[in-house]
């Protein structure tokens, strides 16, 4: 029996309109990097044919990855007669944060922290733009980075109204970004958070490229016992990688806690 076709784009971008509409807000506001992902999640929030607002944010972004992203800005441009694009150039602000902060705090994991700030930075913009016109704004994380091993930015890119490619991993999104017409320069490029002026990739942050990671999540995921398996040097270090990282942002991963209270509580008068 054939199965039938699925098209996962118009599903996603009708689902990102209902939503929208529900949500009584008038479309979206998106960060647009130069990578896979939000590329592909700026063209399924175009597809909507709701008011999309593109925007790159460089702060000491490598050169690189500013132009693989001015690149898509213009092909949305072309392609979607809702999308309207914009470069907001963050860097004087953030070097006046930057060393405000470092005035308080000079010591310490200063550069981590300054990174996230960026990340952060962007954020508030994007929501500054999204409060101002009434829209969305529309996260670009995958499964794995959500799910599997808090790889964002609390608060930072981790900071969204919706996520249409939350439950795909990262080869499923770069299968649909094919499917999409996404730009070969974009599909081929390592995947980077676009926050270090280095231009380092995920993979030199985090220690495993993406496909390593889809492997251990699968396992974990379908509760694999991997003791039983014959695994290689590699493997079993992956597999290090991901619980370790798993388990160390899971205070990103799961929603913040609140403290419970004990029933039968007598409140002082």
């Amino acid at each position: 029996m054939t199965r039938p076709s699925f098209d996962l784009a118009a599903h996603c971008a009708a689902w990102m309109a209902t939503y929208c509409k529900e949500q009584k807000r008038k479309g979206f506001v998106i960060g647009v990097s130069g990578g896979v992902d939000s590329a592909v999640a700026s063209t399924l929030a175009a597809m909507t044919g709701l008011p999309t607002m593109c925007i790159t944010m460089p702060i000491e972004q490598a050169r690189p990855e500013i132009q693989r992203a001015r690149a898509h800005l213009a092909w949305l441009a072309r392609k979607f007669p809702n999308v309207e694009i914009h470069e907001m150039d963050l860097g004087q602000e953030f070097d006046g944060l930057a060393r405000t902060f470092r005035a308080h705090v000079p010591r310490g994991r200063v550069q981590l922290a300054l990174v996230n700030t960026k990340s952060r930075l962007r954020l508030a913009a994007m929501y500054f733009c999204a409060t101002t016109l009434d829209r969305l704004v529309v996260g670009t994380g995958n499964k794995v980075e959500h799910s599997g091993v808090g790889f964002f930015a609390k608060y930072g890119d981790g900071g969204m109204d919706l996520c249409p490619l939350q439950d795909l991993r990262k080869s499923e999104v770069v299968a649909l970004g094919r499917k999409l017409g996404i730009s070969r320069a974009i599909l081929r490029a390592a995947p980077t958070d676009g926050l270090w002026p280095d231009g380092r990739t995920d993979e030199d942050q985090i220690g495993a490229s993406y496909p390593e990671l889809e492997w251990a999540m699968d396992l974990r995921e379908n509760e694999v016992d991997s003791r039983g398996l014959k695994l290689t040097a590699r493997q079993r270090e992956v597999l290090r990688l991901y619980d370790k990282r798993h388990a160390d942002n899971q205070h990103k991963i799961a929603a913040p806690p609140a403290c419970p209270l004990p029933q039968g509580i007598s409140w002082p008068s």
